[in-house]
Parts: C-alpha cells; sequence; structure tokens
C-alpha cells in the first residue's frame, strides 16, 4: 500500500481536482492511503477533503513542514507520495512512479513536468522558455508539487525543516543515481499569469531557499551560468527569452533577499496560477 500525503493551505477551490485525479490513480493500484493536512486555512480546505473520504489532519496554524510532518504521522505504509494540493496527475502516474522504486536503485521519484502556459503574458513565457530547459529543472526533485519516496528513501531524514523550501531539501538529500525522472507519466504545473504574479512566486522560492542554505549544511546550490552555459549556447535562438529570464531572475533575487533578511518568509500560493486551474 502507498501512503500519500497532501499539506493544503485554503485550498478549496483546486483539492477537488487534485483529489479526482488521486483517487482515480488509487483505483488502478492495490488500495492506498490518502491523507490531507489542511493547515491554518480560512477556507473550507478541512470539509473539502472529508467528503471525499480520505484522512484528515487538521492544523490550527499555517506551516507546509508542520503539515508534512503531521502528515507522515498519519501514515502508515510506504512507498510514501508527497503531493501539493493544486497538482493533477496523470492517470496511473502513482503506479510508475512507485514501481520506479521497487527496484532500490532508486529512492526517489517524480514524474515529468509540463509547464501549463496557456494565456500566460510574453515575459513568463519567455522566463519558462529558459527555466524549464534548465538540467537541475529537468532532472531535479524540485519544481514539480510531487515527490515519491521508498521507505529506505525516507529514511535519509527524520522531519522535514521548517523552512519552506521542502522539495530542495529533498533534492539536496539524494545523488543523481538515486532519483529518477519517470518519463512515461507526466505532471502539469500552472505557471502565473503575468509577470508581477511570477516575481511574488519566486520571490517566495527563492527566499524559502535561502534560509534554507542559511539554516542547513550541504543544501544543492544552483548554477548561476547555467542559462547561458546549458541553454542558450546550445540554442542560441532562445537569447530573447535569456533577456526576460535573467531580468526576472535578478529583480527576484533581490527582492527574496531583503524578504530573508526581514523575516518575511512564509508559505503561500500564486492565486492567479490557481484561479486559471480552476477554468481548466
Amino acid at each position: 500500500m502507498t501512503s500519500i500525503v497532501i499539506a493544503a493551505h485554503n485550498e478549496a477551490a483546486v483539492l477537488d481536482r487534485c483529489l479526482d485525479s488521486v483517487l482515480r490513480n488509487v483505483a488502478v493500484r492495490d488500495p492506498a492511503q490518502v491523507v490531507v493536512v489542511p493547515n491554518g486555512c480560512s477556507d473550507d480546505t478541512a470539509a473539502v477533503a472529508r467528503r471525499r473520504g480520505v484522512t484528515v489532519v487538521e492544523l490550527a496554524e499555517p506551516g507546509k513542514a508542520a503539515a508534512l510532518n503531521a502528515g507522515d504521522a498519519a501514515a502508515t505504509s510506504f512507498p510514501r507520495v508527497y503531493l501539493d494540493a493544486d497538482v493533477v496527475l496523470d492517470e496511473g502516474g502513482i503506479d510508475l512512479l512507485v514501481e520506479a522504486l521497487d527496484g532500490g536503485a532508486a529512492l526517489a521519484a517524480v514524474p515529468v513536468r509540463r509547464m501549463d502556459l496557456a494565456g500566460r503574458s510574453p515575459v513568463v513565457r519567455a522566463y519558462y522558455a529558459i527555466h524549464s530547459r534548465l538540467p537541475a529543472v529537468v532532472g531535479g526533485l524540485y519544481g514539480r508539487g510531487v515527490i515519491a519516496l521508498s521507505e529506505q528513501g525516507r529514511e535519509r531524514f527524520e522531519r522535514f525543516p521548517d523552512e519552506t523550501a521542502d522539495d530542495l531539501y529533498l533534492d539536496s538529500l539524494f545523488s543523481e543515481r538515486e532519483r529518477v525522472v519517470v518519463t512515461s507519466t507526466t505532471v502539469r504545473v500552472a505557471a502565473p499569469m503575468r509577470a508581477g504574479d511570477l516575481v511574488r512566486r519566486l520571490v517566495r522560492v527563492r527566499a524559502g531557499n535561502v534560509a534554507l542554505r542559511e539554516a542547513l549544511p550541504g543544501i544543492r546550490r544552483s548554477s548561476r551560468t547555467s542559462w547561458l552555459t546549458d541553454v542558450v549556447l546550445p540554442a542560441p535562438w532562445l537569447a530573447p527569452a535569456a533577456v526576460c529570464y535573467v531580468a526576472i531572475t535578478l529583480l527576484a533575487e533581490r527582492r527574496a533577499r531583503r524578504a530573508w533578511r526581514t523575516g518575511q518568509v512564509a508559505w503561500a500560493h500564486d492565486r492567479s496560477s490557481r484561479a486559471a486551474g480552476e477554468k481548466a
């Protein structure tokens, strides 16, 4: 049996869609345990989850790390799948992730990320034209909203750290040969609608990354030149998109450093991408 943990903060608008895809998946394979952890919610997230008949562990205070740890405490089986509440999985996707872990060589598995860019501004589309081709993004565990760990993989750590960058934390625990991107299944990730929405999302992500790297040793560092050496030089036609990518990245980095210094790093989500997902 597989345990699936979903941390959800004010996700009533999208949780049904996520659970639709999860429950379709678990109907395909052996029965699975689905644990939803509404945390600090001011909407009907908990009610939506209870209506679907899954295990619900409700927390009064918001915080993704605390939610993941509470979900872990309630989960009883392996492999363990951690899922964001706005994620929509391919049918059979959980099966494929679990199968990739069965051999024992891979301790962590993720699907291929497919960015939903329909209706997005040209700046947002340009940013992801570069970002989606970065080797660290193509082969890493982060930025997908779903990570599956084997029991041996879960033994790599005791608890999720308080910092918000949980996927970067997990990515740093496993070597390249210990993680696998399962190319036979995808996950759709909704991009922010406009440049301002994108910057705000990147500020939250990068501030969380800064906090994590300051708090813990050994967290993987990103290459500051990969956009050029690995993406633009092999494909010069992407140079105009790279101008947008660099400008957005530098702006977000500056604001993220300020947010980290002032202690304004909190778990939040991009409302524009979720609003777009509601209409999809």
